[in-house]
């Protein structure tokens, strides 16, 4: 096979490492990356209920698009007219977009249940699918999962991947991963095949509109083992690990997803095979999913050790804050969840539990962090931080902020019981202010883990 595939930018600078926890950073064509960092959700080009300009001032670095939404509505080509999803929605930083695969299946059940109609069928070359919104049929394959998030314009790809469900048996996970595999090599084929195409032809036309749909076929699936047996093809031609040059070196990151279920051989085998193939960055899916927290550090054990030193570790959808420091002390760098908003908007607010903790070398969440163990023993009562309901009746007459020790625009300018006000009378401000603060917290958190 040709040797179509320019070398690796990565690429992660580590500035110190104390156990497994690193401090450092990393650079893509749209700037600068402090690690670890926290990926607010840009769903649909938007973080729910905020500006761009005000996760600028909370501290966000980069942002996280959804590629199965944004492909279905408004449609990647209409993205692509406008410049791409940065001027899109007005945001000049970095963004990450997922594959869309964990959507086509996460939604598949809900299309089922609005239409009458099985949601997803998985097949060696993509997923057939069911929008649950008009019903239509749709087909997403790992090369139109690569066309576009090129045509939004991401930064950080993600490989299409399938997640298959907690739980499952070891034979559903081994046929699961492999599958990963398979689409991950075909992802970085046409990944390089689409960006070198685009680095000798600058001035060509923009990448087709990816955007089709499938003939009305029977399409049969639920979000469940038996359900979505793989229909397993050929292996294709092996990649080369690596090129001799980098012919663009202002081309967006392409990330692997390892996959693997509860098993510690899956993990470690499909995280090695992954290595192996290379890839800028590596993401840990399949967390989350249903299983029960022990599940989570084993595997972040099982998979860190295999994974590159000089590249970024990606733990998606994950977590609450204790989760997130857990995942730091065992070597992650990159974090995304919709914790933040989604507690937000439901009136439950995150405060520092310590006082003055800014100014006190000694505190709770700096002692639990900077000690030289390799991972943080996390128990349900870790007490750097706690939550109020801001909707209860004692902050009726509390005129004081969320949090005396929070730098963000909500605190610095709103009491508690106005919020309380806000989120009894239904008025969609409280909405921004929550999001606003509890936004700032996960940031807050992240500097401090950088420190």
């Amino acid at each position: 096979m040709r040797d179509i595939l320019v070398s690796w930018l990565t690429m992660l600078e580590i500035e110190h490492k104390i156990g497994n926890r690193r401090v450092g950073k990393f650079a893509t064509r749209n700037g600068e990356i402090k690690t670890p960092f926290f990926m607010p959700i840009a769903t649909k080009g938007a973080v729910k209920n905020v500006s761009v300009e005000d996760l600028k001032d909370l501290g966000a670095q980069i942002v996280l698009g959804n590629t199965y939404h944004l492909w279905l509505r408004p449609g990647d080509g209409l993205i692509a007219k406008a410049g791409d999803l940065h001027r899109f929605m007005n945001w000049n930083g970095p963004i990450l977009t997922d594959s869309g695969g964990f959507q086509v299946f996460s939604l598949g059940a809900r299309a089922e249940k609005n239409f009458g109609k099985s949601g997803v069928k998985l097949t060696e070359e993509g997923v057939e699918f069911v929008d649950p919104i008009d019903g239509k049929k749709y087909f997403m394959s790992p090369e139109k999962s690569i066309d576009i998030q090129l045509n939004l314009g991401s930064d950080m790809i993600m490989v299409l991947d399938e997640c298959p469900p907690y739980p499952c048996s070891y034979e559903y996970a081994r046929q699961s991963m492999e599958l990963t595999i398979r689409w991950a090599k075909r992802c970085k084929e046409h990944f390089h095949k689409m960006v070198n195409s685009k680095s000798e032809t600058r001035n060509s036309k923009q990448i087709p509109n990816s955007k089709s749909q499938i003939p009305n076929d029977t399409c049969h699936s639920e979000r469940s083992e038996e359900s979505r047996t793989i229909e397993v093809g050929a292996e294709k031609n092996e990649i080369p690990r690596q090129a001799r040059n980098d012919s663009n070196p202002d081309r967006p990151l392409l990330f692997a997803i390892v996959q693997g279920s509860v098993y510690e051989d899956l993990r470690k085998e499909c995280a090695r095979r992954l290595v192996e193939i290379g890839f800028d960055g590596f993401a840990i899916g399949g967390v989350a999913v249903g299983e029960p927290r022990k599940h989570l550090y084993e595997i972040l054990d099982w998979v860190v050790s295999e994974l590159p030193e000089d590249k970024p570790r990606y733990l998606m959808g994950l977590g609450k804050p204790e989760e997130l420091v857990a995942a730091v002390k065992a070597g992650m760098d990159m974090f995304d969840c919709v914790i933040p908003t989604r507690e937000g908007r439901h009136g439950r607010l995150f405060r520092w539990k310590e006082s003055n903790f800014e100014s006190n070398p000694n505190n709770q969440i700096t002692k639990e962090i900077k000690n030289n163990d390799n991972r943080l023993q996390i128990t349900d009562n870790l007490n750097f931080y706690d939550t109020i309901n801001i909707g209860n009746e004692e902050y009726r007459e509390d005129f004081s902020p969320i949090d005396q020790n929070c730098d963000c625009y909500t605190c610095q300018s709103y009491t508690k019981a106005y919020l309380r006000h806000l989120l009894r009378t239904d008025e969609p401000l409280f909405l921004r202010l929550a999001s606003i603060h509890n936004l700032r917290f996960y940031h807050k958190l992240m500097e401090i883990l950088r420190g």
